[in-house]
């Protein structure tokens, strides 16, 4: 008598072979490989797009293994995934990047157990977006993020800029201001800075411009950073956090009546129903203000300064 029915967690879609669907996606995560596949085929048409054209980093997750993060593609990655190949002056090696432009290729990530997209901030050789990671002091402190968000948008009407908000998936907040392009890496970190900083100038009881966690004194950090070789987690992905959240879209005024655990891999396809509200409500790209990116220029670059006063505090320590 043969075995009729037999359960099997592999399948087939597009052309994809998907494997061991049912296995725990990671500890904390209370989701499976398969709630990782279904929930990025379910968000394809809008997560594909901010992929698009853009060298891609992942974090991968292998059982009994600790997260990793993949920029150079694997010998195995099939030849119908498109690369880039860009130099990396830290290594001093040219890495290949995938280009995560089609379902296919979302779907062997997926397979890979690729949970987390992080492209390049640079598509066709220009600079896209300035963006600002906001980060609270802690864990749960996602109110005080929102009230450092609102001091950035605050600052962006006074520059005549408008952005895009979206929960960044882990503690804090993402704002992405389009920009035209051809604008010059240095004057966009510039701007970046600027902006950073008259927000701080607003409430400097609420928000920090201090890269140096010690200095920090329980703020929400105005990371200004995000500039150049950087990249930031996409909209919509997963994150390797308890829950699964995702990095969510949002209008401005829904963000302080939400937590970033109201969207998960099993809620947040749910909720966008048949939306894409990062597309719907980023704005149009916009000219940088000279004078923004003029103030920029006069503020230290953040990771340089902390380098040179770590250096400092370093020989006060050994000369007392």
């Amino acid at each position: 008598m043969g075995i009729v029915g037999r359960v099997t967690s592999d399948e087939t879609r597009d052309e994809v072979s998907l494997t061991n669907l049912d296995q725990p996606l990671f500890d904390g995560a209370d989701a499976t490989k398969r709630d990782l596949v279904d929930y990025l085929d379910a968000v394809r048409d809008r997560i594909i797009p901010v992929l698009r054209d853009r060298p891609l980093s992942v974090i991968r997750v292998r059982p009994g293994q600790a997260p990793f993060m993949q920029k150079n593609v694997p010998k195995y990655t099939p030849s119908w995934v498109r690369t880039m190949p860009v130099w990396a002056e830290a290594s001093h090696r040219e890495v290949s990047y995938a280009l995560c432009d089609d379902r296919r290729t979302l779907l062997w990530f997926a397979n890979q157990r690729a949970v987390e997209y992080h492209p390049a901030l640079i598509r066709d050789g220009h600079f896209t977006h300035l963006i600002l990671d906001l980060d609270p002091p802690e864990e749960n402190a996602f109110p005080q993020a929102v009230q450092a968000a609102f001091l950035i948008r605050r600052a962006l009407d006074d520059a005549g800029l408008a952005g895009a908000v979206k929960t960044s998936g882990a503690k804090g907040v993402h704002v992405f201001v389009p920009v035209e392009a051809g604008a010059a890496m240095e004057d966009l970190a510039a701007a970046t800075r600027a902006i950073a900083a008259r927000a701080e100038r607003v409430n400097p009881e609420i928000a920090t411009t201090a890269f140096i966690r010690d200095d920090r004194q329980g703020k929400v950090f105005l990371d200004s950073t995000r500039a150049g070789g950087a990249t930031v987690v996409a909209a919509y992905s997963p994150r390797i956090r308890p829950g699964a959240p995702v990095s969510f879209p949002l209008p401005w005024e829904r963000l302080d009546q939400v937590t970033p655990a109201d969207f998960t891999l099993k809620t947040a396809a749910r909720l966008l129903a048949d939306g894409d509200p990062w597309a719907e409500l980023m704005p149009e790209p916009q000219r940088l203000p000279p004078d923004l990116v003029e103030e920029g220029h006069t503020i230290p670059v953040a990771r340089v300064q902390a380098m040179h006063e770590g250096k400092r505090r370093a020989r006060a320590r050994r000369a007392e």
